[in-house]
Formats: C-alpha cells, sequence, structure tokens
C-alpha cells in the first residue's frame, strides 16, 4: 500500500488530473443512464460518481495554475462543475430530495456568475471554427439545464435572465451553426417562451407546494370523524408517484410538460413558509418567486418530512409504462400509497373539444352512437404518444388493474377518464381511490372589461389539473379574471376566503357517516387530503357553472363515491361557491340556491378579511 501511494506522488500532477477526468467521464456516462426509478437502487453508483468528482474539483482547485500551464482551459472547470450538477439533479430526480435540487443549483449559479464558458460567448459568433461550436453547444446545453432547475425550484427572476441569454447566444450562433442544429435549439427556445407565458407570474401567486402558511400543518389537521371509527385505519402515507402526461402541441420544455410540472409541485414540502412571508413585502415589485438565499436555506431544511418520491415519463411505450408501474408497485413500502397521474388524449391525439365537435356533427347529420347516450363507452385507452405499433402506443383501465393490489389514488385527466370507472369493483385486493376528469372542458366565457382571451385558455394546461395544483387561479380564469383584474392584497384576500370554503367542505366531509374507507385513509396524508377537498371544490364549480347546466360532461367525478354531503347541490357547497364568486362578482355566471349562504358567513365576514 505504501508503494503504490509513493508511486502515485512521483507521477505528475497534470497526469493524475487528465487520468481523474477520463475515469470520472465514464463514471457519470454510467450514472446518466441507470433508469431515474427504483427505490435507492442507484445510490452506490451516484455517491462513486460524486467522490471522483469531488476529488477533481478540488485538485483544480489546488493546483490551478499548474494545470493553466498544462493546457486546461476555462470551460473545463465549467464542465466539471456542470456535471456535479447534472449528478445532483438526476439524485434529486431519483430521491425528490430537495437538498439536491438546491445543491444542482449552486454549482449551475457558480458557473453563470465565474462565466466558466466565457470563451463560447466570445468566440462563437466570429467564428466558423468546430471547437468553437461545441463550446457553443456546452454553454446553450448548460443554460437549458440551469433553467430547468431554477423552473422546478421556483426562482423566476433567474429564469427571466437565463432566457434572454439562451436568446443571445443562440442568435450570435445563427452564421455558424447549421440549418438543422441551429432549428434544433430555436425550437428549445420556443418552447421554454410558450412554457413561461403559460406559467405567468399570476400562476405562481402562491407556491404550489405545501405550504404551512396556505395550508394545513400536521398539527392542525382536524381529524376524521364517525367514519374513522368503523373502519380500521393503517395510517398509510402518499410515499411514491409516477407521472405521465402527454398531448399532441401541449405547452412543455425539454421532457417537462406544464400538467406534469404542476404536479410535481404539489407532491413536495415549501418549507419555512418563506414564499408566504414575502408576499406582503413585495406587493409592489414585479418579481414572483423566493428570494435565492431563503429559497436554498428552505429546500435544506431538516425538519420537514421527506418529500414523496415522483417519476415523471414523457410519451413511454406502455410496456416501458407498467414496467415503471410494476416496480413502483413492488418497491413501495408497506405504509405506503402510490399515486398515478396519467393526463393524455382519449384516442390519437383526439382532444375533448376536437371530441365534442366531431360527436356533433354526427348528430346534426341524425347519427347516433353508444357514445352519445353514454360518454363512459366511448373507447377506452390513453394515447402515450408513443409512435410505434398501436399496442405500445396506448394505456387501457385494464392494464392498472393487477396492480391494484395495492394501495393506489388515481387521477385520470382525459376525455376518456370516464373509461376508468370500469376499475372499480374489479381491484385485486386494494379498493382503487379515483379522481377523474371531465369529459369536456368548461368554456371560458368573454367577460366585459376582462385582459384574459378565451382562445388562449387551451395554453393554460388542463383544466381539472389547474384546480387541483392551483384551484383558486383556475376558478379566475373560469370566469374570466386575471392577475390584470386585481392587486396582490386581494389576491390575498381571495386566498383567505378560498381556505374558509375549503375549510367548510373539509368540516363537512370529515363529519359524514357514510364516508367509504378509502377515503378515510387518504385523508390521512396531506398531499391527497388536499387534492381530495380540491376536487370537491373543482366538482361543485363545474356542477354549478351555468355554460355547463344539463351536460354532466363537464363535471368531474370520483370512485368509491363521496357523501351526499359534499355534493354540488348541497347548501355547503353551494354556499362555497356563492361566497368566492361574491368576492369576484361573478355570481351570476352560476346557478345559486338564494339561501346558499347562511347569515353568519356573508357580509361581516367578507368586510373583515
Amino acid at each position: 500500500m505504501a508503494q503504490s501511494s509513493s508511486a502515485t506522488t512521483m507521477i505528475p500532477v497534470t497526469e493524475q488530473f487528465w487520468s481523474l477526468v477520463d475515469k470520472a467521464d465514464r463514471r457519470f456516462s454510467l450514472v446518466r443512464d441507470l433508469p431515474i426509478f427504483g427505490r435507492n437502487r442507484n445510490d452506490l453508483e451516484f455517491h462513486k460518481a460524486f467522490k471522483i468528482y469531488t476529488r477533481l474539483w478540488r485538485m483544480q482547485q489546488e493546483n490551478r495554475q499548474r494545470l493553466v500551464e498544462a493546457g486546461m482551459k476555462r470551460w473545463e472547470v465549467g464542465e466539471i462543475a456542470s456535471r456535479i450538477a447534472q449528478l445532483y439533479y438526476g439524485q434529486y430526480q431519483r430521491t425528490s430530495d430537495g437538498a439536491c435540487l438546491s445543491e444542482a443549483y449552486v454549482f449551475y449559479e457558480a458557473i453563470l456568475d465565474r462565466d466558466y464558458f466565457r470563451d463560447t460567448a466570445s468566440n462563437s459568433s466570429a467564428s466558423a471554427g468546430g471547437q468553437d461550436m461545441v463550446l457553443a453547444n456546452k454553454q446553450l446545453r448548460f443554460l437549458a439545464r440551469f433553467l430547468t432547475v431554477c423552473l422546478v425550484i421556483g426562482n423566476r427572476e433567474m429564469v427571466t435572465r437565463l432566457t434572454s441569454q439562451l436568446k443571445t447566444l443562440l442568435d450570435d450562433c445563427r452564421k455558424t451553426f447549421q440549418e438543422a442544429e441551429y432549428k434544433e435549439w430555436k425550437h428549445v427556445m420556443q418552447e421554454i417562451s410558450k412554457f413561461l407565458k403559460a406559467d405567468t407570474s399570476f400562476m405562481n401567486k402562491r407556491p404550489l407546494r405545501y405550504n404551512y402558511a396556505f395550508d394545513t400543518p400536521p398539527d392542525s389537521l382536524p381529524p376524521v370523524g364517525p367514519a374513522a371509527a368503523a373502519v380500521t385505519t393503517r395510517n398509510l402515507l402518499l410515499r411514491d408517484s409516477l407521472l405521465c402526461s402527454h398531448y399532441p402541441h401541449e405547452v412543455k420544455f425539454t421532457e417537462l410538460t406544464l400538467d406534469t410540472f404542476r404536479m410535481l409541485q404539489c407532491l413536495e414540502w415549501d418549507p419555512c413558509g418563506s414564499f408566504a412571508q414575502q408576499i406582503g413585502s413585495r406587493s409592489n415589485q414585479t418579481d414572483t418567486g423566493p428570494q435565492k438565499t431563503n429559497l436554498l436555506q428552505d429546500l435544506k431544511d431538516p425538519s420537514l418530512p421527506p418529500n414523496p418520491l415522483k417519476t415523471i415519463l414523457y410519451r413511454p411505450s406502455a410496456t416501458h409504462y407498467l414496467t415503471v408501474l410494476a416496480t413502483k408497485c413492488e418497491e413501495l413500502p408497506a405504509d405506503g400509497i402510490l399515486l398515478i397521474y396519467l393526463s393524455a388524449a382519449g384516442d390519437s391525439g383526439v382532444t375533448s373539444e376536437n371530441y365534442e365537435k366531431i360527436a356533433g356533427s354526427f348528430r346534426n347529420l341524425g347519427i347516433s352512437s353508444s357514445s352519445d347516450k353514454d360518454p363512459s363507452k366511448k373507447e377506452g385507452r390513453l394515447w402515450l404518444g408513443y409512435r410505434a405499433n398501436e399496442g405500445s402506443s396506448y394505456v387501457y383501465p385494464c392494464d392498472l388493474i393487477p396492480f391494484t393490489r395495492r394501495p393506489l389514488f388515481l387521477i385520470i385527466d382525459s376525455c376518456n377518464a370516464h373509461a376508468f370507472k370500469s376499475i372499480n369493483g374489479e381491484e385485486k385486493g386494494e379498493t382503487a381511490a379515483m379522481l377523474l376528469s371531465p369529459i369536456s372542458r368548461s368554456p371560458v366565457p368573454p367577460t366585459p372589461g376582462s385582459n384574459v382571451d378565451p382562445t388562449r385558455q387551451q395554453n393554460n394546461g388542463s383544466q381539472f389539473t389547474m384546480f387541483l395544483t392551483a384551484p383558486l387561479q383556475a376558478f379566475c380564469i373560469l370566469i374570466g379574471k386575471s392577475s390584470y383584474d386585481f392587486d396582490t392584497d386581494k389576491y390575498v384576500e381571495a386566498e383567505k376566503l378560498f381556505h374558509l370554503s375549503l375549510n367548510d367542505l373539509e368540516a363537512a366531509l370529515i363529519t359524514s357517516a357514510g364516508l367509504h374507507a378509502v377515503w378515510v385513509e387518504a385523508l390521512g396524508d396531506l398531499f391527497l387530503r388536499r387534492f381530495l377537498l380540491r376536487f370537491i371544490f373543482c366538482r361543485a364549480v363545474l356542477a354549478l357553472f351555468k355554460p355547463n347546466s344539463q351536460n354532466d360532461g363537464f363535471t368531474p367525478t370520483c370512485l368509491p363515491s363521496l357523501p351526499e354531503s359534499v355534493n354540488p347541490g348541497r347548501q355547503i357547497c353551494q354556499a362555497a361557491i356563492r361566497r368566492m364568486a361574491l368576492f369576484f362578482g361573478a355570481v351570476d355566471q352560476f346557478d345559486l340556491s338564494e339561501m346558499s349562504v347562511q347569515p353568519e358567513q356573508s357580509g361581516d365576514e367578507l368586510s373583515t378579511i
């Protein structure tokens, strides 16, 4: 051992460095190619790769001058830092550990601030040399990766800065890039621009993550009443999730669609309430996210429970989708619930809006079908966007039945969502909890004086998913309101009013005697409880919305059925919707009974918020 150590010290540090670079590259490629699903199976490989890159980073710090004299370029230091950031972000994808996400941000920010790729920006437009183009591509890839991290972490100020730099660099490279290469990066630029237009500051008025300043803290959670006494609860918690979304021409950035992005955020803790603490102090400012320092400290908050695992699949084959699902079910802890979020077009990209147009044309010609009488009989499959043989492109309700041996919480968002009702009663051990979207998206009526363009609402992502992840914003968009219609103070009042309504719905639900055992179990988890309460709010809003009158296709459903006490026609739901509609001056847009607001919940209460 001593001889080996002595031999190593005799090797010039520059040779040690380049040898370690090669070894690190091989280890990085191995980790990069590992699947992002599978509980803890990749931790060892990550730690091996991380150990090598840590050693490499320290070596270049301690021997910078000698390495530069030996030919090390500045961009190569940036490449090492970028690899470390990619390792951290990959580990975040596998473990949902917010500390890994913040570490990725730290390394990417260092690359940006120290301008490690400066040679790329200065020379790429002046030279057609191959090496300059290689460096330009490295810079573009770095900016795109950092953009993704900033989107997930919620730093919109940095997103704007990076988007501007990406556009400037791409313009510089236009004359020297090959046409195909330029078009590819131009497409990336268009994607992020569309994404930011859809995910506006209005959509980020409050964090989508579970935040104690807005959402009920665990120690304040009201217990389930009579129904719990008849159920042997197992204290199950949401431990894992599989998120998949695909629609033709949907808004996305790289492989992160707008819908999966919102669901991803909704399945994480937002520590310390830092977001809420800043809302009041920045009412006259234009920034929409938490400050960097607090943000990084918060994501490492050790007092919070771990985030549920999350795996995002983009356009997978059906076999790959089911393979990942099978792995998750096999590795689900004994006290775990698995959430499956699947948002996709019903059949080869036919959206619910197009389906209604097609069906309407047939009806005008006097042609009818069974699907006209029973929308749930439309062909029950969801198109994943995979372009191969037909069998590999679709997921059917029956595909999910074998996995009901474990506790499942299904959120299906599609014009064919009702077909998944067939799972109920066919489970193989555990009753599946299902939240199913409407067949059709509710129309957004033009509102006098509103800044909302109804023709652009389809680019905001799924309406049902928006109600589950950003319900107040979804309500505002539905009635034709936007961020221009009220200031920050008024939004804060609306947020308080919304939670007052949600608390009333929660009280009615947990005191219901007819609550099914599967919902009793789901209410024990804060993430699932929040989804369920927002679903009840969404169902009431869409059922009572006048343009949806006499058409059940605009109303979401759930299985097992929820108690009658929280049905849209009941006074508690009507009161909740009337309260919100009164605040926004939109009562005339809803079918509400005259006595739907109790005296103690009306005028005086509104004035105190």
